[in-house]
Order: structure tokens, then sequence, then C-alpha cells
């Protein structure tokens, strides 16, 4: 849980960091910069390991991960440069609701009318954040939205990609491939930084993967549903951030809409988390009493 706080407030600093730097620099460019800058963090795997986390049968997956990876954060990056960061965060709580529908529709997981109910109290959440016919749709909400739904799939995606690889070649092959594509993006909108903005688009890469990785040993060290609640956190970073540094005041319906997606969230991965336990104890169960026979 500790650490679950500590990559939430990483983060939101990440966010923050992305506005900040977007006010000098394209965001398609800072997207680029955002996995150069990220090697350094994974950089001691290679002296390590050398070229063996590099190793795997499912490459094709990977290509496919990192062209979706690609459109996802260049509509994210795009969408932290021209909307509110909280409404950035409110709306980020989809990505596991997604992640759920793409389990159904690909995996075949069946689903129980409780957590349907879940995915549509997340959806009215939604709408109450983004008010359709009392308020113009804009197109950062719109391509927050659209990155919440490619960063779902691609955690979908990572449920086949874990059966073969290891956390340290899928993250590594997440870092390295999409930066000859982001660079291709950048490229039609280049101005070199300044140092300033080298300086912080440097400490954005090393902050926002180590967030990454605090964030995946803490799922390793605990159940999803333990850890979860924490992530509400990612709201109140942003809005408090928005807040204090670009002079952002988020309506109560960014909350309300926010919280209604985060419940929803929470209350699918407690239900997960419950149901792996009974598997868990069912198979312990088996296998006691196989002993005892």
């Amino acid at each position: 849980m500790v650490l679950m706080f500590f990559a939430v407030f990483l983060f939101g600093i990440e966010v923050a960091m992305i506005r900040h730097v977007t006010n000098s620099v394209h965001p398609f460019e800072v997207a680029f910069f955002r996995n150069v800058f990220g090697l350094l963090v994974v950089l001691p795997w290679f002296v390590r390991y050398g070229i063996v986390p590099l190793r795997t049968p499912i490459f094709r997956l990977h290509m496919i991960r990192a062209c979706l990876s690609v459109v996802g954060g260049l509509c994210l990056f795009y969408a932290i440069s021209v909307t509110p960061l909280a409404r950035i965060a409110a709306l980020g709580f989809l990505v596991p609701i997604f992640t759920t529908i793409g389990a159904i529709l690909f995996l075949g997981e069946r689903v129980s009318i409780g957590r349907w109910a879940a995915i549509a109290f997340g959806f009215v959440g939604t709408f109450i954040i983004i008010r359709p016919g009392f308020e113009t749709i804009d197109l950062g909400t719109m391509l927050r939205i659209f990155a919440s739904l490619i960063f779902g799939g691609l955690l979908t995606l990572m449920k086949v990609m874990t059966r073969t690889d290891s956390s340290v070649t899928i993250t590594t092959y997440a870092i390295l491939l999409p930066i000859p594509m982001f660079l291709f993006a950048a490229l039609f909108f280049w101005e070199w930084p300044n140092w300033e903005t080298l300086g912080w688009l440097a400490v954005m890469g090393i902050v926002g993967t180590t967030a990454q990785l605090i964030f995946a040993q803490a799922l390793r060290l605990a159940d999803a549903n333990v850890i979860m609640p924490l992530d509400f956190f990612q709201l109140v970073w942003s809005a408090l951030f928005g807040f204090l540094i670009f002079s952002e005041s988020p309506n109560r319906f960014t909350f309300i809409g926010g919280f209604m997606i985060f419940a929803s969230t929470t209350g699918i991965a407690w239900r997960e988390g419950y149901l792996a336990r009974s598997k868990r104890s069912v198979m312990s169960s088996g296998s006691d009493d196989a002993h005892g026979m």
C-alpha cells in the first residue's frame, strides 16, 4: 500500500510536468522524450542481463502493443496539454472498465450481473463528467476517453503476453519499440528544446518510468483489490497540482463522476480478487484432499 501511494503521487507529478513542458514543446515531442529518458531506468537490466530481456517468442504481439501504445500515448499527451488535470485523472479511471470489457470480448471471460452493474455505474460517472448536451465535449476530453480505451486494450493484451514473457521483457519492449514511432510523429512538429526544458523532460521520463515500476511491484506484493482504493489519490493529486500550479478549478461534476468511475473499478477489482482467492482456496483444498488420500 505504501508503494501504491508513492506510485500514484509520482504519476501526479509526471502529469503536472507534462502539462508544464507542453507549454514549450509539442505534446508529440514530449511523448518521444518520455520514452527516451525512460530508458535510463531500465538500463540496469541490460547491464545485468545483457540481451536476455529481448528474447521473446511473441515479438509480433510486442509490435502490436507498441503501435497501440503510441496511438494511446499521443492522444493522452495532447489531452494533458489542453484539458484540466483533474478531468484527465478522473477519466483515467475508465481504463480498468475497458480492460474488463476487453477480457469479456476477446478472452471469453464470464462476467456476473454485479460486474455488469459496476461497468454501467462507471459509464454513468463518465456522462456526469462530460455532461453531453449541457456543455460542449472538447477535443481533449474525447482524446482522453479514447486513450483510456486503448490502454484498456493494452492491459487485456498484457494478460495474454504474461503467459510466455516476463514482466522485464514486456516492460523493456514497451519502452524501446515505441521510440522510433514517437519520433516519426514528433518530427512533424519538431523544435529543439532548450537546456531547461530538456532537464524537465529528463526528470519527467525518469519519474514516469519509476512510477510504472513501483506500481508493478505493488501489484506483485498485494492483490489489486487491496491497493486499488489508493488509486483515487490520482484525482486528488491532479486536482491539487492543477490548482496550485496552473490555477485550475475543477467543478463538482468532475469529482462526483470521478468517484463513481473509481467506485466502479474498485468494485470490479474487489470482485476479481475475491474470485481469485476462492479459486486458490478450492485448489488448495483439492491438493490437501489428494495428499490425504
